[in-house]
């Protein structure tokens, strides 16, 4: 059982209900889709250079930081089956255990686990070229532990995100953030249509880590 890792390193969680506080990330090679603004294509492609390493590698590296949030990242970690005897490790660990998701993996057999994680899983708008790959029937599995995070880059982003909202009632369900692309929309923007369209519960978050370090910046 080996996973293709990319790169592991501790840093702050940028994005989610943890966001600052101290996480490990292990991120995979491979994904499914091809967002548009995907800021991390170089782990996607097949040929990205990774150590592959076991489970039971990449937990007891994670001991070793003494850091408890790990998120698992990508690419799309869900595209490999090994990573679930990594979470049932960590967890057994006591870590929390964060899995960001693309939102077009089927989350049923995870959830439904006795290891299970909590889901940040992503819905694609119409400016990412992938909304029409997206599992509807994930909304059902989410619990308040989880988040659903929309990325938008335009108004029609932002029209599109506010119907599945309120449609899946996902702010009585699970923690709801709409994310600007960075550079291609004005945060005030958002924060002026959630206004318009009284979106209570729904919050605007900023990616930290690109505000602390260079955008572009990989390890953090």
């Amino acid at each position: 059982m080996m996973l293709p890792v990319v790169e592991k390193f501790v840093s702050i969680n940028g994005e989610g209900a943890h966001a600052g506080e101290l996480a490990v990330f292990v991120r995979f090679r491979g994904c499914n889709l091809s967002c548009s603004y995907c800021d991390t294509a170089w782990a996607n492609c097949e040929n990205a250079p990774a150590d592959t390493e076991t489970p039971e590698e990449i937990a007891d590296w994670v001991s070793a930081t003494g850091v408890h949030n790990v998120t698992l990242t990508g690419g799309e970690p869900l595209l490999h089956k090994e990573c679930g005897r990594l979470i049932a490790l960590l967890m057994e660990m006591g870590c929390r255990v964060e899995i960001e998701t693309n939102g077009s993996i089927a989350l049923d057999g995870l959830a439904a686990s006795e290891h299970r994680p909590v889901f940040t899983m992503d819905y694609k708008l119409p400016s990412s070229g992938m909304e029409e790959f997206m599992c509807m029937e994930n909304f059902r599995l989410l619990d308040c532990h989880d988040t659903v995070k929309f990325v938008s880059g335009s108004m029609e982003d932002l029209e599109r995100a506010a119907d599945i909202i309120q449609t899946y009632k996902l702010t009585e369900r699970c923690h709801v953030y709409i994310s600007p692309v960075f550079g291609e929309i004005d945060p005030a923007d958002i924060v002026a249509f959630m206004e318009e369209r009284r979106m209570n519960g729904v919050r605007l978050q900023l990616q930290l880590h690109k505000f602390i370090w260079e955008p572009s910046r990989r390890g953090v």
